[in-house]
């Protein structure tokens, strides 16, 4: 009896191991699973305290990835990251560092491993400014995606969507411009670099790295998230229109200057495409997705991201006034130098190969605008 006793018990200590041993596996695949998930979903956003950066990061957060952010903060704050996670409610993972900094972004790729995407905004990107400090642009738009792409197969980082520009048209010869519109000679520094940066993305994918890459031809975005913690919020004065016009419209700046009122357009000032910043934001997250399901119809694809409405300038300023009822101080001043006298986008492509298309008007745009400028008003900020 008990040598069927012993038996019995070490029977069951016997199953009671191996099931043990059973749960620690099952909890072992489950953890592994978990973690290749997190590393499938890690996004590293350039610039991502800025303006356009800071609302992808979100709809980023929103969609499931996990975000890192590098930003030098020469036009941004690191109070931002606060914000960010007030609205989704996820912190992302923040380091200052500049794109410039070869060893810098490689001790980062290091750090924080299983980087599969990288979003790249940060870059000088004010088309006058441009103009005065061409070499600024020079060096930091063009080093900082050297950098990038150089680092990118040594860590294992398969794609980059790039923030371009419809700079790169200079002034098309048909409107609306698609993606088929020969290239022409940039207007001004700025969208020079955005030009040399598109052909250095293609010559790096052709010559047989493994980089997927989207280039977004993103027209004019403004607005802010309509929870008024994040928007535009330039260091020093606004290169940008809407910032001057909501700025001035609180009394920070005492005028407005419109630039150019004899141009080849129905009211003589210049005619731009107008984009809701959320809505160009969800786009980018729509290009990694599309890149990481490989789902690209060639490794370096790009779209024109706007709303097909051209708009002039005193259009903008009169559907600010509608929407806010507030009046507008302003002046017709001399042409810009650098400046495009119209241009708006053919969104047909985008609309229909990415399933992505604008959605939210220029009234709503504007008044999400001025809605962020008092709240920064009310923070004490501005």
């Amino acid at each position: 009896m008990t040598c069927i006793q012993n038996n019995f018990k070490a029977s069951s200590i016997v199953k009671i191991l191996l099931r043990s041993l059973m749960v620690l596996i099952i909890i072992h695949i489950f953890v592994v699973h978990f973690i290749n998930d997190i590393m499938k979903n890690r996004i590293l956003v350039t610039g991502g305290t800025g303006y356009i950066g800071s609302h992808t990061v979100v709809e980023l957060q929103n969609s499931g990835y996990e975000v890192i952010i590098i930003d030098n903060l020469s036009n941004s704050n690191a109070d931002v990251v606060d914000n960010i996670e007030k609205v989704s409610g996820i912190r992302p993972e923040f380091f200052e560092l500049d794109c410039l900094d070869y060893n810098g972004l490689d001790q980062l790729f290091t750090k924080m491993k299983g980087i599969k995407a990288i979003i790249h905004f940060a870059a000088s990107k004010a088309v006058g400014e441009s103009v005065e400090k061409p070499l600024l642009y020079y060096k930091n738009n063009l080093v900082s995606l050297i950098n990038l792409l150089d680092l990118m197969p040594k860590h294992g980082i398969e794609g980059i969507v790039f923030s371009s520009s419809c700079t790169v048209y200079g002034q098309p010869d048909e409107l609306p411009v698609t993606e088929n519109a020969p290239i022409k000679k940039a207007e001004s520094p700025y969208g020079n670099t955005k030009q040399i940066n598109e052909e250095i993305i293609r010559d790096t994918v052709a010559s047989g790295a493994p980089i997927k890459a989207i280039m977004l031809r993103y027209f004019n975005p403004i607005g802010a998230h309509p929870t008024a913690f994040l928007g535009e919020l330039p260091n020093g004065v606004p290169q940008n229109l809407v910032p001057y016009i909501t700025q001035t419209a609180i009394g920070i700046r005492e005028q407005l200057s419109v630039f150019g009122d004899d141009y080849d357009t129905p009211d003589g000032t210049c005619i731009r495409d107008f984009i809701n910043v959320v809505d160009l934001a969800k786009a980018h997250v729509i290009a990694i997705n599309r890149i990481l399901e490989d789902k690209q119809k060639e490794k370096v694809e790009v779209f024109n991201i706007g709303t097909g409405i051209g708009l002039s300038i005193l259009d903008l300023i009169n559907a600010f006034e509608k929407s806010t009822g507030v009046k507008l101080n302003y002046k017709i001043v001399g042409r810009r130098a650098g400046d495009i006298e119209k241009v708006w986008a053919n969104p047909d492509f985008a609309n229909n190969e990415l399933g992505w298309k604008a959605g939210t008007s220029i009234e709503d745009t504007l008044l999400s605008a001025w809605n962020w400028q008092l709240k920064l008003r009310e923070r004490g900020i501005q």
